[in-house]
């Protein structure tokens, strides 16, 4: 009788064992599958990039939803929660999953200051030094924005004033999400974070349908939804 209850224990035992086995492959899997899937989206990211100058910069705008360490970025939709955030989140232009294909994601700046690091591994956001380098290199502020935006009126409103791209930039315009959660001027203007704060606010970058320019301003609201580029380490 004692032999068989051992024997029937130690059945038992075993199955257990392949049981807790199976499942810890099964987790690991999953696991491995989704940083698979995280490093393939920033692999791809990686092979964009751009020489302008000295610097090599990513020919699109940012869309990943993942911090590098493979955290999730919140896509915050509400206007009311988009406001109230003060933490990482993203959107599409007007919630409109179509977008991000041409224009990217809009970020707010808590996003592109998380420690975590939104920025791909071997990129980082471009800084204020990094975009005042970019517009020396394109002749200044005042005509850098020409040098910069996509040509022609695919994407920019009519008359797109002094559009060359003859840099590689491919500049668009994503339009942005203001504090209260709305979306503004797609087709109109670019509008670009940088990872540098300031006294009154973020430095970030834009340019327009109707100048030639690129401006420097650091004025930003952390709250607002703008696009980034990231620029080779």
């Amino acid at each position: 009788m004692k032999t068989t209850i051992k024997t029937g224990l130690a059945a038992l035992v075993l199955l257990l064992a392949i049981s807790c086995k199976k499942e810890n492959s099964t987790i690991k899997s999953l696991f491995t599958s989704d940083q698979s899937s995280i490093q393939s989206s920033v692999a791809a990211s990686d092979s964009s990039g751009i020489k302008i100058g000295t610097q090599i910069w990513q020919r699109k705008n940012l869309d990943l939803s993942r911090y590098r360490n493979g955290d999730r970025i919140p896509e915050v939709k509400s206007k009311a929660a988009w406001h109230n955030m003060t933490t990482g989140a993203w959107c599409y232009y007007n919630n409109d999953p179509t977008t991000y294909k041409i224009y990217g994601k809009l970020y707010n700046w808590y996003a592109v200051n998380d420690p975590r690091g939104l920025a791909p591994i071997g990129w980082h956001v471009a800084n204020e030094a990094d975009w005042a380098t970019l517009q020396t290199f394109l002749g200044g502020y005042q005509v850098a924005g020409g040098k910069m935006k996509e040509t022609g009126t695919t994407h920019w409103l009519a008359p797109n004033t002094s559009a060359s791209n003859s840099s590689g930039f491919t500049a668009l315009p994503g339009g942005f999400r203001i504090y209260n959660g709305n979306f503004m001027e797609i087709g109109q203007s670019g509008c670009w974070w940088t990872s540098t704060d300031a006294l009154f606010g973020p430095w970030y970058v834009t340019t327009s349908y109707t100048a030639g320019s690129a401006y420097l301003n650091s004025f930003g609201e952390k709250i607002l939804g703008y696009s980034v580029r990231c620029i080779k380490d």
